[in-house]
């Protein structure tokens, strides 16, 4: 198969590719014509119908295609322009191929994540936590295999647990530096707080926003769903209830950015950096991996409201 990412300028390319989004825009001189996202799982490239003759067949957002089409280029970045198109007929590709996966392994990073769990003193915030990664094993094969964001920092399968473990371990790095952390807190807060994203998205490989996703929101998500699972557990204290909870509330760090509240707890306040630097430093690597414009900087990154300089050892 030829992946996206191995993709160059001027190539023909006949190749099958997942539509991730299908969009009918009329151009500046009237004329209709289909921009589309296409995805492998090797990232994304945007592609132009601009004729609608009969090598274009029916097909919808969210079908594999089967393309013939040429790679140019606009605004320096790769944008396919197709000339043939058809849906992809069942065995002529394998879904895996379609769906970005993590680098990392799986079963690993999910190995850390119960060796932490089992590194909890309180009784309380260890069965709140087992419950939600262990005994429950369909919601523990959500997370392991959910992505992060659609578009963003680690939208990719696996992309949720390889988040929540670097956070985790971010948390823990620092929360050992600073007096009057409580560890179990943090470590709660870290596990789960992004928890309301096997809801807010669908799973891969459409990966878009559910109707609560749009309506609620993972945090508000995540929110309910340790409410419900802490009203199960016999004498929880409401004091830590609340402290974890306001760490789920609190990760975004400004209400601008979607928290219902600011950080009051040197729990949330940890939670949140770390939360924030995995999710930067995270896109700063895929941004790299994906820009192919020419000379030091990259173009402008949107996500991030600037240019961003790229490193010497850039291959």
């Amino acid at each position: 198969m030829r992946y996206i990412k191995e993709l160059k300028e001027n190539e023909r390319i006949i190749e099958h590719y997942l539509c991730k989004k299908k969009e009918s825009r009329e151009s500046r001189a009237g004329k209709n014509f289909f921009s589309l996202k296409l995805q492998d799982k090797t990232g994304t490239i945007d592609a132009k119908i601009w004729e609608m003759t009969n090598d274009i067949q029916q097909f919808e957002e969210g079908d594999i295609i089967k393309i013939d089409g040429t790679v140019g280029s606009y605004m320096n970045e790769l944008q396919l322009k197709i000339t043939k198109l058809r849906k992809s007929r069942d065995g002529e590709y394998d879904v895996a191929e379609f769906v970005p996966t993590t680098e990392k392994d799986i079963g690993e990073m999910f190995e850390k994540i119960i060796s932490l769990i089992k590194s909890v003193k309180n009784p309380h915030i260890k069965t709140l936590l087992e419950n939600f990664f262990i005994k429950d094993e369909s919601r523990s094969s959500l997370f392991k295999s959910h992505s992060a964001a659609m578009h963003m920092h680690h939208s990719y399968m696996g992309g949720l647990l390889e988040h929540t473990l670097s956070v985790a371990e971010t948390c823990m790095f620092f929360g050992t530096r600073y007096k009057y952390i409580d560890m179990d807190i943090l470590l709660a807060g870290a596990l789960l707080h992004d928890i309301g994203k096997i809801h807010e998205l669908s799973p891969l490989p459409q990966n878009e926003y559910t109707d609560d996703g749009q309506m609620l929101g993972h945090i508000i998500i995540g929110l309910e769903m340790v409410a419900v699972e802490i009203a199960k557990i016999k004498g929880f204290p409401h004091e830590i209830a609340s402290l974890i909870k306001h760490c789920l509330i609190a990760h975004h760090g400004e209400m601008e950015f979607g928290s219902p509240k600011v950080p009051a707890t040197p729990e949330a306040m940890i939670l949140h950096f770390a939360d924030n630097i995995d999710a930067k430093l995270t896109t700063f690597s895929e941004i790299y991996e994906k820009d192919t414009s020419p000379g030091q900087w990259t173009t402008y990154q949107k996500s991030l409201a600037r240019y961003i300089r790229k490193p010497s050892n850039l291959k």
